[in-house]
């Protein structure tokens, strides 16, 4: 079946099923963005929103440019991470293509019900250039999957590294999460072992990413790059603070950033809005900062990545771009 458009594919769900979904997405869509609004509300409601207006208006705009540039160039960054898993699956392409795809997913994310528009464009776009559906999809699973895992690996590492920063609690959960990752991952990898034997439905699950799986050592850069890509996440919102007049520690950022992302990370509310604000209102209440300059600090960063998302249709003048069917083409 021909690919029709680069929100649903079919080999997931066909039209009349896609139609059925879409009212549900978009009532989902709308009550997370409403989740997130009530509980900003809340928040500025119960800690006074007036010294937290005065706290914004403290933000230089210059430090606010570059915690924007800071992000941009982590999306960057993490098109890169999605060419190298594609190359594993032998779909080849240029990073400027795999820029241009991702960009197009981050923008579509913005107007979207949930980050499977996003990742679904793009695997779209790469299945209607290399003509490898399968491998497409795969690849942006298998993006999608390390980066969310190594978010948790990096939160439970710095809070290993930095144990006495925050309440024991927070920080034996945060480690507990990280290493029920790894040995999920671990699982999973010997699991591909046994795969004729599983059930069809955890076959057809499992055998996606099996490429990666049997290769475990194939998904090591992409790791790196999504370790870097958190650390670049907390360097960015460090400048933001610094922006304010904030003297906080970047250690700080690099151990409540990441769990912070973690909390928001649950699909509950739109790009973490409301969680991530109080996320930091008790991580960097914790480590001495004033509470509405935690808000404010939730509130500039949602702001970056809503622009930053803006960028990405930019990345809609290269969808046309040619891409190579598979990587000797390319080399």
């Amino acid at each position: 079946m021909e690919l029709k458009s680069p929100l649903i594919d079919s080999t997931v769900v066909n039209e009349s099923q896609a139609a059925r979904a879409r009212p549900h997405l978009y009532r989902s869509f709308t009550l997370r963005i409403g989740l997130g609004v009530a509980i900003v509300a809340f928040l500025l409601w119960r800690y006074d929103v007036r010294p937290v207006a005065r706290v914004v208006a403290q933000e230089r705009l210059g430090y606010f440019v570059a915690a924007i540039a800071v992000y941009v160039g982590g999306q960057v960054m993490s098109a890169w991470r999605w060419q190298l898993l594609a190359r594993v699956l032998g779909v080849g392409g240029s990073l400027r293509e795999f820029v241009a795809f991702y960009f197009v997913g981050m923008f579509l994310n913005l107007f979207v019900p949930g980050l499977i528009g996003g990742d679904a464009a793009r695997a779209y776009y790469l299945a209607r250039r290399c003509h490898r559906r399968g491998e497409a999809i795969a690849s942006v699973v298998a993006d999608r999957g390390i980066g969310l895992i190594t978010l948790f690996w990096f939160a439970g590492g710095m809070a290993v590294l930095m144990n006495r920063t925050l309440a024991s609690p927070v920080i034996r959960t945060t480690v507990i999460v990280g290493g029920l990752s790894l040995v999920g991952l671990v699982v999973t990898v010997f699991s591909v072992r046994f795969l004729p034997k599983l059930p069809h439905r955890v076959r057809r699950a499992v055998g996606i990413v099996a490429p990666f799986l049997r290769r475990p050592q194939s998904m090591v850069p992409a790791i790196v790059l999504s370790a870097i890509l958190q650390a670049s996440l907390a360097i960015g919102q460090w400048v933001l603070a610094a922006g304010l007049g904030l003297t906080t520690p970047i250690s700080i950022f690099l151990l409540c950033v990441p769990i912070a992302n973690v909390v928001a990370s649950v699909p509950i509310s739109f790009n973490g809005l409301g969680l991530r604000e109080t996320a930091y209102l008790t991580l960097f209440g914790m480590a001495g900062m004033e509470r509405e300059n935690a808000i404010v600090l939730g509130l500039l960063w949602f702001a970056v990545t809503m622009i930053g998302g803006l960028t990405g249709a930019l990345g809609l003048v290269g969808r046309a771009w040619p891409c190579t069917r598979n990587l000797d083409e390319t080399s």
